[in-house]
């Protein structure tokens, strides 16, 4: 019974992985689909009441949420893959170098070839602070992790307070970027990836303000909870799960609606998100998690926990998916499809995943991107084959 259990809660994390990429998909598909989000620029060809909505929905409840879910559980499998190492007798040091080297690898590929901006090669270096401190205590972890939100909160206010944003932001400027970087995302195959590279710069300073920090900081307290094995000694009626489900929605939607009035563009926007987005995160995971242990939420973590179990291979899937999708090495869609269209494409492909998933991983052991990665960091060949089972 007790193998039972343990099993179920590793499917646990896995769904919650799962879950975790249907959200990034939603936001990353913007990205692929036209130019416009990464000039911050509204399509003159979607401006209706309907286009805005779905934009509105979005800022609440799914931007800039589902990374920090993802780099929360990127943490808690770092101390997994820790005991395992200490289990199997092996150094853990030099296994997770060569596997943050090859994540830096996969990311810097997927960043240039498939798609505007990566997270991967931002875990790769990520890792290596989590590295460096993961023998500090609890406490430690988790004051680093609050003092890098602080650090936020008093840059982002001054900059509120001080910096007139608007003056760096024309939006006929900005609108005719966006038809220019739309229209080479339609073209040729070196104007895709020429955008790609012309985006780095813009997508690294992202990275070096907000989305680096709270990802640093996700790391650490999934860390923590990972020493703690809180996913694994949790179940559907904890009255905490309960607990953080009111208080991370009140919260964590009051800071969604006052971004999405706000705009990308706005400080004040961006900073009450930055500061409210933790908490309606971990009311997602808490209201998962209780679905999951219900009488009918099985068939909910069947679903989820074969495409996060593979969340590697699926996360580059997707890229490839809406390259071919919207890119000129496909059908080349960008700047066709309007909010909705797209957002129903990503749903699409995300079921189309965990279907594929679960087909994979009947045959096999790992996903294909991940068993490639597993012989990185063991240093072995590589091998998807499923073990046989004693009888």
């Amino acid at each position: 019974m007790s193998q039972v259990l343990d099993r179920t809660r590793i499917q646990d994390i896995d769904a919650l992985r799962g879950f975790a990429l249907l959200g990034i998909l939603v936001v990353n598909i913007t990205f692929a689909a036209s130019g416009f989000p990464i000039h911050l620029a509204q399509n003159p060809a979607y401006d209706s009441w309907l286009d805005h909505s779905v934009h509105w929905l979005s800022s609440v409840f799914v931007d800039m949420k589902f990374y920090l879910l993802f780099s929360f559980l990127f943490g808690y499998s770092f101390q997994l893959q820790m005991q395992a190492a200490q289990r199997a007798g092996a150094a853990f040091r030099p296994r997770m170098l060569r596997r943050l080297g090859g994540l830096f690898v996969l990311g810097a590929l997927h960043g240039v070839f498939l798609i505007t901006g990566d997270i991967l090669s931002v875990y790769a270096i990520i890792g290596l602070v989590l590295l460096a401190m993961r023998r500090v205590k609890d406490r430690t972890a988790l004051l680093v992790a609050g003092g890098i939100y602080a650090y936020l909160f008093i840059t982002l206010a001054l900059a509120a307070l001080f910096v007139d944003t608007t003056q760096f932001t024309d939006p006929s400027t900005a609108v005719a970027a966006a038809q220019e970087t739309t229209a080479n995302l339609a073209g040729s195959f070196s104007a895709v990836i020429g955008e790609h590279v012309r985006a780095l710069p813009t997508y690294g300073l992202s990275l070096l303000t907000v989305q680096g920090p709270t990802t640093l900081a996700a790391f650490l307290v999934g860390m923590v909870a990972g020493r703690r094995r809180l996913l694994q000694n949790t179940h559907g009626a904890d009255a905490l799960l309960r607990l953080i489900q009111l208080v991370g929605f009140a919260i964590g939607i009051t800071g969604g609606l006052v971004y999405a009035s706000g705009g990308n563009g706005d400080t004040r926007a961006v900073l009450m998100s930055v500061m409210t987005a933790p908490f309606l995160t971990a009311a997602y995971v808490a209201s998962l998690l209780r679905i999951m242990h219900s009488d009918r939420g099985e068939e909910i973590r069947q679903l989820l926990a074969p495409a996060g179990q593979m969340a590697l291979s699926n996360y580059l899937g997707q890229s490839v998916a809406t390259m071919l999708i919207f890119t000129g090495v496909g059908f080349g869609l960008s700047g066709q499809v309007s909010p909705l269209e797209t957002v129903g494409l990503a749903v699409g492909i995300f079921v189309l995943q965990a279907l594929l998933s679960h087909v994979w991983l009947s045959s096999f052991r790992y996903g294909p991107v991940e068993g490639l990665l597993r012989a990185v960091t063991n240093g072995t060949a590589p091998s998807w084959r499923k073990l046989t089972q004693a009888a």
